[in-house]
């Protein structure tokens, strides 16, 4: 492969989206996001034509411009999209849909993809703003049948989480080792990030962001462990007021029974028989995780697909494959084959 970035088949399109509902953020955040529209080959071309759309969510720390961050020896991201629309490298061109690339970072470090008192409306911002929005400026086919959702990590989980908050807009999911099964793939870091607090920041969270935000981000061990578990605790169990309740004693590592259970109702696994009528209307399911992942969520993955099938839902595609957690950028083409294929009239 060529070692920069090559002329695209198709369009990058590149905008800001002024938000109303993420304005005055418990974060103070930015309410002005940036937003990218893939248009396949042949957009301009096609006369009136309407496209399905998919949406692409990031993982946890993600941030919009990190789609363009390259591996060696690899494409980025968007080079990948435009190779599976393009038929490059022999391939047979995908059926061609928009890609949506959508921006829901928080100085936490990530949104969930749901509204929290302590973070902001990410779920509101992704469904009343970014939807409208795409279906408004671009030739979508904006029935809900026609418009998939995608990510990894926290981006997958997004992915799996949506579209049953709101199966009016979502007709198909594709989730790349998205968190789920939470005993297995959040529960583990409750004792290392007790640990942490104890020897380094006398037990305290704030110590902690004080800290980190005086240094490099990410330049001591602990940094990912303490990071995410505040993340996941502002999205998963603040209360109205904003304030935020850790699942865990943080002086021991222990269970903190009544704030896991509230984690444990966003848990994907057990979310399904809940909104076991929003799964069985969708129109594609993709599943896939590496068999070594780090934090377990090929396990996630197997749970997640079982619950699918007992809640009635169409048969997901699901593999697992030869790999962990990161660099897993080249399992994204497939997903949105996938469901390109399925979402189109």
């Amino acid at each position: 492969m060529q070692p920069w970035s090559r002329p695209f088949a198709g369009r990058l399109e590149e905008a800001v989206l002024e938000s109303r509902v993420l304005r005055d953020n418990p974060l103070g955040d930015p309410a002005d996001r940036p937003i990218w529209v893939y248009l396949p080959p042949g957009y301009d071309a096609s006369g009136g034509r309407r496209f399905p759309s998919i949406y692409l969510l990031q993982g946890m720390t993600g941030q919009l411009d990190m789609w363009r961050n390259r591996h060696a020896f690899r494409p980025t991201v968007p080079e990948l999209v435009d190779a599976l629309f393009a038929g490059a490298g022999g391939s047979i061109a995908a059926p061609p849909a928009i890609v949506v690339f959508v921006d829901c970072w928080t100085s936490y470090g990530g949104s969930q993809f749901l509204d929290s008192p302590a973070t902001g409306r990410y779920h509101t911002y992704l469904c009343e703003e970014v939807v409208p929005w795409v279906d408004e400026h671009y030739r979508t086919l904006p029935g809900r049948e026609h418009r998939g959702i995608t990510g990894k990590s926290s981006g997958g989980y997004g992915a799996m989480v949506t579209p049953m908050l709101r199966p009016d807009l979502w007709g198909g999911l594709a989730t790349h080792a998205g968190d789920a099964l939470f005993e297995a793939c959040y529960q583990q870091e409750f004792a290392p990030a007790a640990r942490a607090l104890r020897d380094h920041y006398e037990g305290s969270f704030d110590r902690f962001w004080e800290d980190f935000r005086r240094r490099p981000a990410m330049s001591r061990p602990a940094d990912g462990v303490l990071v995410n578990q505040w993340a996941m605790a502002a999205c998963y169990s603040a209360d109205p007021d904003g304030t935020i309740h850790l699942p865990f004693d943080v002086a021991t590592g222990q269970l903190v029974p009544d704030v896991w259970e509230r984690w444990l109702r966003w848990d994907p696994v057990r979310m399904v028989p809940v909104h076991a009528g929003a799964v069985r209307s969708l129109r594609a399911i993709y599943i896939d995780a590496g068999t070594h992942d780090e934090y377990f969520l090929d396990l996630g993955a197997e749970a997640y697909r079982r619950a699918l099938v007992a809640a009635g839902a169409p048969e997901p595609f699901f593999e697992l494959f030869d790999a962990g957690h990161g660099s897993i950028e080249y399992r994204y083409p497939g997903a949105i084959r996938y469901l390109a294929e399925r979402l189109q009239p």
